[in-house]
């Protein structure tokens, strides 16, 4: 989706609210494909004293599973998004300005971006997961395995048959 902001530049007071859907179910993420619902997109762009405004809620829904234990887990999450528009700008980069050369902003690849930033780098199903045994691999969530969590160095295990006597 494009939006034209040539009215919004030119008219102080100008308001343009955006609501949008966005499939992102495309793109692979650590190989998986955890965007599988549409991203929503709510917001505004607005000029208010001659400074142009976009305001953004860009929801979304990660499901993918969990680093510790594998099973499926779907979080929500929500990224604000508060920038400024300009045709241009004086130093090439900024985190608070976007350039708009000829007025248009593709919302598609903004939010495509903003969205990519956001995922999370460790995804849980639980902040309190306890992951797998691993010596035998069940789900420590669902309950003790009772494999035994001292782990002996092999050189040393004649030492430790001392202290079962």
């Amino acid at each position: 989706m494009i939006l034209d902001l040539k009215r919004i530049f030119a008219t102080e007071g100008s308001v343009l609210n955006i609501e949008h859907s966005l499939d992102m179910s495309d793109v692979d993420f650590m190989g998986n494909y955890p965007l599988k619902n549409p991203i929503k997109i709510t917001g505004s762009v607005f000029n208010k004293a001659s400074v142009v405004s976009l305001n953004l809620i860009i929801e979304y829904t990660f499901a993918a599973p969990c680093d510790r234990c594998g099973v499926d887990a779907a979080h929500n999450h929500t990224v604000n998004v508060d920038k400024l528009l300009a045709t241009a700008i004086e130093r090439q980069e900024s985190d608070t300005i976007i350039t708009v050369p000829d007025m248009k902003l593709d919302v598609d690849e903004f939010v495509y971006s903003e969205v990519i930033l956001d995922l999370p780098s460790k995804h849980l199903c639980k902040d309190t997961c306890k992951g797998i045994c691993f010596k035998c691999g069940k789900n420590l969530n669902e309950g003790e395995c009772g494999c035994s969590t001292k782990e002996v160095d092999p050189r040393l295990a004649k030492l430790m048959e001392l202290l079962d006597d």
